[in-house]
């Protein structure tokens, strides 16, 4: 699983919401004494901030990686800091571990900590080899600010907050880099094949399994949307915000070449 500052947005109101809304009355007409009851979705915080959403996803690294123009050299920049990223992410499922108040959440995280380490960090690594990037160098990495701010913010979020702030935080990573795939495949522009050195990448987050994942994350973070309140969702919107703001950060960071 490889990972702008634009300006902040008022927080989301009600009018940005998909049509979701169900009324605890057992009348078709729910009248002014009735208790309206709002749920929310995954879809409902995309909703709430949509310009920071397309950003994200349309940026020009994107566009750039999916019709193989992007510089090489940003590329790699990208690479060596996603490494960094990884490890981070890590740390973030055992936190997400700790924040387990079932069981069946607890595994989630065992399970997401245990594919990073034993499967995702080597799978890197040599995908890095690939681009002339060796082992010894990731390990002497300084991480660059971009990537030290959203990782950090994910880490103190979490820590800060509960599991579902957690998973919010994180959101943009383990969710959006599945629909940048999809949306890359949608774009004429895009090359497929030899004739992109960045196929492996668009094939790597367009894979059944990624997808599956992602889908998997959706689902769970739609079951503990449902329960919030307006108020929570507002601030669970924040850390969506802030955190898709970060992710455009890193986009910018590969493509500047910047520390």
């Amino acid at each position: 699983m490889t990972k702008a500052d634009t300006e902040s947005r008022e927080q989301p109101s009600t009018h940005c919401l998909s049509d979701n809304r169900l009324y605890d009355t057992p009348n078709a007409y729910p009248n002014r004494e009735q208790q309206a009851i709002m749920t929310y979705q995954f879809d409902d915080l995309k909703n709430a901030y949509p310009e920071e959403w397309q950003a994200y996803i349309e940026h020009r690294f994107v566009r750039q990686l999916g019709d193989g123009s992007l510089a090489p050299d940003a590329f790699r920049h990208y690479l060596k800091q996603d490494y960094l990223f990884l490890i981070q992410f890590a740390r973030a499922f055992a936190l997400a571990a700790y924040k387990s108040a079932t069981m069946s959440d607890l595994r989630q995280a065992k399970e997401g900590l245990q594919a990073i380490l034993d499967t995702e960090l080597d799978l890197h690594i040599r995908y890095c080899s690939e681009w002339g990037i060796s082992e010894a160098e990731l390990a002497e990495l300084p991480e660059a600010r971009a990537t030290l701010a959203y990782t950090r913010y994910v880490l103190d979020t979490g820590n800060r907050g509960d599991l579902l702030d957690l998973h919010v935080a994180l959101s943009p990573c383990m969710v959006g880099y599945g629909e940048i795939a999809n949306w890359l495949n949608t774009r004429q522009e895009t090359r497929r094949g030899e004739a992109n050195p960045y196929d492996a990448w668009i094939e790597m987050y367009e894979s059944d399994e990624f997808q599956e994942a992602m889908q998997s994350e959706i689902a769970w973070l739609n079951e503990q949307l449902a329960d919030v309140s307006p108020k929570r969702f507002e601030q669970l919107g924040r850390i969506f915000r802030d955190a898709t703001r970060l992710e455009i950060d890193f986009w910018e960071m590969g493509l500047n070449l910047s520390d």
